[in-house]
């Protein structure tokens, strides 16, 4: 008797402690609906499936940890999906392995894993002491027909594919990509109390036109200041930007995912311990939906704000509104979504609305032409910004929001 009471308060300890862990987000690509084959769209660039390939992703992370975990993703996935063998390594700044760092990944203390349709799948903790903005290559063996993956369309970093299991050995570039497969977090064990910071919003967010492979979009600048700063908590920064997003309604094209309306619980919620969340999203509401009345369309818009707002704060989330950019220029500009624009920007400025205010319209316009963004920091579409864009709205971020 006294053998299995010892036991048990074994057990009890170790969840107990396990529970204790702090698990926060580091890094995030947040997943979209497969595209379907139409005239003119390559869905198998944006979509593509896999068969006894593997695929080969590089992230960095915004915040070091202790040890590390993974979240691989079949929520869009039209039946199971086999995870063969995975491994994670650090690489240095050019891509090359870090000494010591390889790792095998495991699920439950197996090296494989299958992945129900719809659901997620954590990796056990991986015993990988990682460092702020740290790159980890995360190689994952896919041994089955997997169909069209669940992705994220815009990756930032370009993926290398192989055939067979590759996972234990270097995979060389391949054809132009740009996409994230399967992959949609990694956390860190965090040694103390921390913030967590979820970017929610567009392409803009996303930081679509940014160079790929160096980390220029708002968010990856962001959480460099936050690394340089050494001073105050540890801050983790997790990007659920989505190319094309909007508030309302689910895009245009599946590959831009649902509302910000129905993605919300998944990925701000869902994220270990997020503490903030900056939202900078609407200008596709605007320029694809703003045609039936500019009174209309704000009154929607600010109605798809506070069910935001009400939403964060019944989980405990503070939320900061960002100013819409300007946009005159851009294909889908109106006088009208313009209007709606102004009228949104003054209610997102108005105090009591959101807990915090970032007017990354004041840092981006032109003061000739306050419509249409500076032309030195625009990517040639006048609607998303060039790196030196992207690096002006990160640094008119106010740290202060984030001791």
């Amino acid at each position: 008797m006294r053998v299995m009471v010892l036991a048990g308060a074994i057990a009890l300890l170790a969840t107990q402690a396990e529970a204790a862990t702090r698990w926060i987000g580091s890094w995030g690509a947040s997943p979209a609906p497969p595209m379907a084959a139409a005239p003119g769209v390559d869905a198998r660039r944006l979509s593509p499936a896999f068969n006894d390939q593997t695929v080969v992703q590089v992230v960095r992370l915004s915040a070091g940890g202790a040890r590390l975990r993974i979240r691989f993703t079949n929520e869009y996935g039209a039946k199971v999906l086999s995870l063969g063998a995975a491994r994670v390594a650090l690489v240095g700044p050019d891509g090359a392995t870090i000494a010591g760092s390889d790792r095998p990944v495991t699920f439950a203390g197996a090296a494989s894993a299958s992945v129900p349709p719809g659901a997620p799948m954590l990796s056990d903790p991986i015993a990988l002491p990682t460092k702020a903005l740290a790159r980890l290559r995360i190689s994952l063996y896919l041994p089955g027909e997997t169909g069209p993956c669940t992705c994220h369309a815009n990756g930032n970093e370009a993926p290398r594919v192989a055939a067979g299991d590759a996972t234990a050995r270097d995979v060389p570039a391949g054809p132009p990509a740009d996409f994230r497969a399967f992959l949609s977090g990694v956390d860190v064990e965090a040694a103390q109390p921390a913030r967590v910071i979820v970017a929610f919003g567009d392409s803009i967010t996303d930081g679509y036109r940014s160079t790929q492979g160096a980390d220029r979009r708002w968010p990856d600048r962001l959480a460099e200041r936050l690394a340089e700063r050494r001073a105050g908590r540890l801050v983790g920064v997790v990007n659920a930007g989505i190319g094309g997003n909007r508030v309302l309604s689910d895009g245009s094209v599946a590959s831009m995912g649902q509302s910000a309306l129905t993605r919300f619980d998944r990925d701000v919620l869902s994220v270990p311990g997020v503490t903030d969340m900056i939202l900078l999203e609407g200008v596709n509401d605007l320029g694809l939906g703003g045609r039936a009345g500019t009174a209309p369309m704000a009154e929607a818009m600010i109605l798809g704000y506070r069910q935001l707002i009400d939403r964060a704060h019944a989980r405990g989330l503070r939320i900061i509104g960002a100013t819409i950019l300007p946009y005159e220029g851009a294909a889908y500009f109106t006088a009208a979504g313009e209007a709606a624009r102004q009228t949104l920007n003054a209610w997102i400025r108005k105090p009591g609305n959101f807990d915090a205010v970032i007017d990354l319209d004041a840092a981006t316009r032109d003061p000739a032409r306050p419509s249409k963004l500076r032309a030195d920091w625009q990517s040639g579409d006048w609607l998303h910004p060039n790196d030196a864009g992207y690096r002006g709205m990160a640094e008119a971020v106010d740290l202060g929001l984030f001791r």
